[in-house]
């Protein structure tokens, strides 16, 4: 990480196991604020089972054990008495798939604002125009809001799902494969749509897309067998490597 720019995320020998497999060994990566920081490596690396620590969605997982320390915002969020709902608006997640729920487009942006009590309703119709202009969907929907989201192309249902998230006012949102359900155009929008989200919150995205990762990313983290073998700026990792393993898996040696 460049010397100038702010931490939002800091690990310091993390460990996570299933039962008794060893997922991530001692990782030490510091994420900085406002950026986009891209996570690559090959299936099963631990690409998703790192993002998922940041919100600690691993706790749905029966057996998961971690060590080490997870600092956000100076806070360690692996301590026993984090309050994870206040975690999880903090740090947003977006899915591979779009997930949005069977209601009105409408109904989908506020779910989360009317679940936790956090808006008054008057606010709503207003915070549903602010969150779809950010995502670059107001124009297309403001006369369709009482639709349902399931009628929505797969862009635009994942447009909504990252609206969604916004609402929550995270500071972080993690992005697993986000692009991975979408055609190349649509990926392509999606890509621009996440390099203008950064001037406003700090970005994780999980991709096995190597060129997606060069296009979108700041910077890159390169994983392999639950290591971090690599992690610096994204033109440095993909044209001078550090290392020679991350310079096999980016020339295609293996994966």
């Amino acid at each position: 990480m460049i010397e100038n720019e702010l931490p939002i995320i800091k690990t310091e020998k993390l460990n996570l196991f299933y039962e008794t497999f060893h997922a991530l060994i001692d990782i030490d990566i510091t994420i900085p604020k406002n950026k986009i920081t891209a996570m690559i490596g090959p299936s099963g690396c631990g690409k998703s089972t790192l993002l998922r620590v940041f919100n600690r969605m691993n706790d749905l997982i029966d057996g998961v054990k971690m060590t080490g320390s997870v600092n956000i915002d100076g806070q360690n969020i692996l301590t026993s008495d984090i309050d994870l709902v206040a975690l999880r608006r903090k740090v947003g997640m977006v899915f591979q798939r779009p997930n949005p729920f069977p209601l009105s487009i409408f109904d989908n942006i506020t779910f989360g604002l009317e679940i936790h009590r956090i808006a008054n309703k008057k606010k709503f119709p207003q915070i549903v125009e602010q969150s779809l202009n950010h995502v670059l969907l107001w124009d297309d929907l403001k006369d369709k809001l009482n639709r349902s989201a399931l009628t929505l192309s797969l862009e635009q249902q994942q447009r909504l799902c990252i609206a969604r998230t916004l609402t929550m006012n995270p500071e972080i949102i993690l992005m697993d494969e986000p692009c991975s359900a979408l055609d190349p155009i649509s990926t392509m929008r999606v890509e621009e749509l996440i390099r203008e989200l950064k001037k406003e919150y700090s970005i994780i995205i999980v991709t096995h897309n190597m060129q997606q990762a060069a296009r979108a990313s700041d910077y890159t983290g390169y994983l392999y067998l639950g290591k971090l073998i690599e992690f610096g700026l994204t033109q440095q990792v993909f044209t001078k490597p550090k290392e020679k393993h991350t310079e096999n898996y980016i020339s295609g040696h293996f994966g």
